[in-house]
């Protein structure tokens, strides 16, 4: 479903992240959705789109991240990751909080 600000290269970008997708087994839908997300944050970062979050334009790209968010290395979660549990199941004071207490609190 390439979208109609993409530019060749992106759409290109699209298929390929697409095709890989589903030759490791993901369902088509979900290939679909990570290979516009991937495409969508690597406009944002080019300076490409017209808006673009924080995370897209200052964090290292997904290559390179690879997976280190993903909670499951040696570090766990994030403190960010960690933080937005807490917000979702509404903990008192958790703006104050560590990170080793944000996943205690989390981990309840």
């Amino acid at each position: 479903m390439p979208q109609e600000q993409w530019n060749r290269k992106r759409e290109r970008q699209y298929e390929h992240v697409k095709s890989g997708l589903t030759d490791r087994g993901y369902e088509e839908d979900t290939a679909e959705e990570i290979a516009s997300r991937t495409v969508n944050k690597k406009r944002a970062q080019t300076g490409e789109a017209e808006q673009a979050s924080r995370t897209s334009t200052e964090d290292i790209s997904p290559g390179r991240r690879g997976g280190k968010r993903s909670g499951s290395g040696p570090g766990g979660r994030t403190k960010d990751q960690l933080y937005a549990d807490a917000q979702r199941m509404g903990i008192e004071g958790r703006s104050k909080m560590s990170k080793r207490e944000l996943e205690q609190a989390v981990g309840r």
